[in-house]
Formats: C-alpha cells, structure tokens, sequence
C-alpha cells in the first residue's frame, strides 16, 4: 500500500484530498503546514507528497527543495490556485511530478496521482532490472579461473571506469558480447544504456539509418524520422559488434563520431552532439583487412585504444568442468529436469575435444544433453559422435600454426597441459604413476599442476 502525506494549512480541503484518498486504498498521514511536513518527512518514508504551493513559514516550493535534495525516492505534487499556475510550472521544472489546481476535484486527484504512482512503480521496476544487470555482470560472476581469463577479467576491471575506446577480439563463441557489458555494468555510464548494434547482420543500405538515425522523407521508405543508435546510447556505451564487417563509407563517418562525438541523421543538415563511450567487437583480423584495403588504418587504431582479446576454449580448458557445471545447472532448470552429472569418461573426452564453437559451442552441447539424456546422468556414450571420435585422434597431438601465426609460449604450454591431462587420465590421477609415465620427478608434476591450474573435474 502506497503511503501518501497531505500538507496543506487549510483544514476543510485537507480533509477532503486525504478521505478520498483513503476511499481509494491509500494509506494517508496529514500535516498542517510546509514544517510539520518535513518533519514528518524526517521521520517517516512517503511515496508521494502532496502539498499546497502557498503556506505560511515553510510553502510548498520550500516541501519540495527538501524532498529533491534528501527524498529523492519520494514524488510530489502541488496543489495551486488561479494566482499560482505559473509559480506550479516552475516547480515542474524543478522536479515535482505534477500540480492540480483548486478548488480540487476527486475525480482529478485521483486520476494524478494513480499516474504518479504508475510512474514511481516503472522507475523502481527498471532500477531493480539495472541492479539485475549490474549484478549478473559482476567480475565474481563470470565462469572461469584459468590464468587466461583471470587476466582479462583484470583487464576489465582497470579499464571500466575509464572513457577510453576499446576494441575486443576473439574467435566466435569466445564471449566478446560478455566482456562489452561488464565494462559497461561496471562503469560510471551504468546508469545509462548500452546500446548494442551487429555490424555484419544489417545491410549497409540501413546500417547507415541504424546508426545515425533518418529525418522523414530521407528516403522513399523513411516515412517518419527515427533516432538511431548513437542518440539512444547518449549518456551511455555503444557496441558495435563485427564492426569488421563495417563498409568503407560508413568508417569514414564513424571515425569522425570517434573523433568529434557528432554527427547528422540522414537527411539532415543540423548537426547533434553525443557524450558515449565505444566498444567495438571482431572475429576478423584487422590488421590483414588494412593491408587488403577493407578496413581503414586510422579508425583501427581509434578503435584500438585498449585492445582485449578474449582466449578461445582451448587455451582455458581448465575452465570446461565450471562451464559443464554452470550450464548443467542452468538448464536443469530451465528444461524442469535433474540431471546428476557427467561421468568421468564423459568429461575426460569433453576436455580432450578441440571446440572450434567455443563457449557457445559447448552451451549448445549441453542444453542438447540435458533434453536428450535420463536423469541418471551423461555418459560417454551420450556425447556426440564428433567429440567421442576426436579422442581418437588424441592419441598424438598434432599442432598446426595458423596464417595469423601463433603465441610460442602460449603454444607450449598448452602442449605440455594436454600431456599432463592424459597422463593423469591414463593413471586415474595417481600423480606418482603419471609422473613415471612422463619421465620426470613426481614434486615436477605436482608443480607443473599447481602452475597450471590443472584440476581433475568430477561429476556433481
């Protein structure tokens, strides 16, 4: 039940205003005049205030330069005569919801404030969202401790509350998306949206309409104007996703938004101003796309202020058991089953298997186990022909450098992990027995472990 404080010094309309409230559900408290009131105020929460504009010692403009600077969560709504319309517009402008004029009438009380109180439960609905948001992208919530994703997530947190223009890369299925919002969610430009627009998935012909916005008549379909993402995102982030895929004439007036933060709506010559922070995304090399002139030098390097590259799944295959038990988790409940868990052979193969599709790849999987298989658990047996038939093939490891070429170090050690993972695999984590089977001293494996992070995953 809304709580609503009536003030006003005259006792016959206070009366009045506060029983047909009451009538209507609300719970009412009273006060005298504009000092009783903040004292109340003081003592006691109200949603809404509603004050007469003129009283004697504290008025109403006095009630409401209170409520603005120490109740920010509490509406108000004057209430004025014939002399006073103009002083009640000034107030509007200072933050008061609302004003209805005397002599009050029910019907009109009431139908202001059910819209003030419509108001205050929408702005409270989307605070609650946004704290949602801030929470699910919180550093602490993000799945993954291998010393790969540790350092991005230390990247994040050194560069979110910073301006400075970020470009992410990383395969597909990596996560980029993610680490965009929790720069965003863990910014100072929280409060404010983020925008997020797929560069590759919207034709060039609209992308440009996307973007910047379209006056009416801009083109044969523009039958009315329309804001585009950059006036959307004021205040707030824009990330451009694939921003790769991004043609040479729309570079060119991105890079002058990057440089100048303006630009004009297709057919239009007036020219708008926006405060936003820029985070682009790719799967793509950019540095191989200037050299075959798609891909603009300058705006690369506007873009790449702070670079963030995302490490595929197979450079953190220590994260797989989390990942299995976050997505296990997830969709038990959403598809109303109980899966127990994956069998040690199950998980063995899973951790053996390349993942092209990354993350994604893997969430995919598991949302097909879960449907598919009994609550007794996944098996070996349950995994897909391709995973189980990669095993196979592990037997050997076979590495191929790729065009882009490939971290040496980050190349070795992922050798030496996989060597480990199968020693300990063949020897069921006896670390004595892996360690003869590797031809080193057990106190070297027992380090190299620990190094690596290298846990052994087990069912739930």
């Amino acid at each position: 039940m809304q709580k609503i404080l009536v003030v006003d010094d005259d006792p016959e309309i206070l009366e009045i205003i506060s029983e047909v409230l009451q009538n209507a559900g609300y719970e009412i408290e009273s006060a005298i005049d504009g000092r009783v009131a903040i004292e109340e105020l003081e003592n006691s929460f109200y949603d809404l205030v509603i004050t007469d504009l003129n009283m004697p010692e504290v008025d109403g403009m006095g009630v409401l330069k209170r409520i603005i600077t120490k109740f920010p969560d509490t509406l108000c709504i004057l209430l004025t005569g014939y002399g006073t319309i103009k002083g009640s517009v000034e107030a509007i402008k200072m933050g008061a919801f609302d004003y209805v004029a005397k002599p009050v009438k029910s019907d009109e009380i009431l139908m202001v404030v059910k819209k003030a109180i419509r108001y205050q439960n929408l702005e409270r609905e989307n605070i609650l969202l946004k704290n949602q948001l801030r929470q699910k992208y919180r550093f602490e919530n993000f799945v993954g401790k291998s010393p790969a994703i540790q350092k991005v997530f230390e990247l994040i947190e050194k560069v979110a509350d910073t301006d400075s223009t970020i470009l992410i890369t990383g395969a597909s299925g990596t996560g980029k998306e993610l680490v965009a919002r929790a720069i965003h969610y863990n910014s100072r430009r929280r409060k404010k949206p983020m925008v997020t627009i797929n560069c590759g998935a919207i034709p060039e012909a609209l992308l440009e309409s996307e973007l910047f916005g379209h006056e009416k008549g801009a083109f044969t379909s523009a039958h009315k104007s329309r804001i585009g993402r950059f006036e959307l995102a004021n205040g707030g982030t824009i990330f451009l996703d694939e921003i790769g895929d991004m043609s040479p004439n729309l570079q060119v007036k991105l890079l002058r938004v990057l440089q100048e933060q303006k630009f004009e709506r297709v057919g239009s010559a007036k020219t708008l101003y926006v405060d936003i922070r820029i985070i682009a995304a790719t799967n793509t090399d950019l540095k191989e796309a200037i050299k075959k002139g798609a891909f603009r030098e300058d705006l690369y390097y506007r873009l790449n202020v702070i670079p963030i590259r995302v490490p595929s799944l197979r450079q953190r295959k220590s994260d797989i058991p989390l990942f299995l038990d976050f997505f296990l988790e997830k969709f038990n409940r959403r598809k109303n089953k109980n899966i127990t868990g994956f069998s040690p052979e199950a998980i063995s193969t899973i951790l053996r298997y390349d993942w092209p599709g990354n993350v994604r790849e893997l969430e995919n999987l598991v949302e097909r186990l879960v449907i598919l298989s009994s609550d007794a658990g996944i098996g070996i047996d349950d995994l897909p022909e391709s995973i189980r038939e990669s095993e196979e093939k592990k037997h050997t490891f076979a590495l191929t450098i790729p065009d882009e070429g490939i971290p040496f170090s980050a190349a070795v050690d992922e050798y030496e992990r996989q060597l480990i993972l199968q020693a300990l695999d063949k020897t069921n984590w006896v670390k004595k027995k892996a360690a003869e089977m590797l031809n080193i001293n057990r106190t070297t494996l027992v380090e190299k472990i620990k190094k690596k992070n290298i846990v052994r995953a087990s069912p739930n």
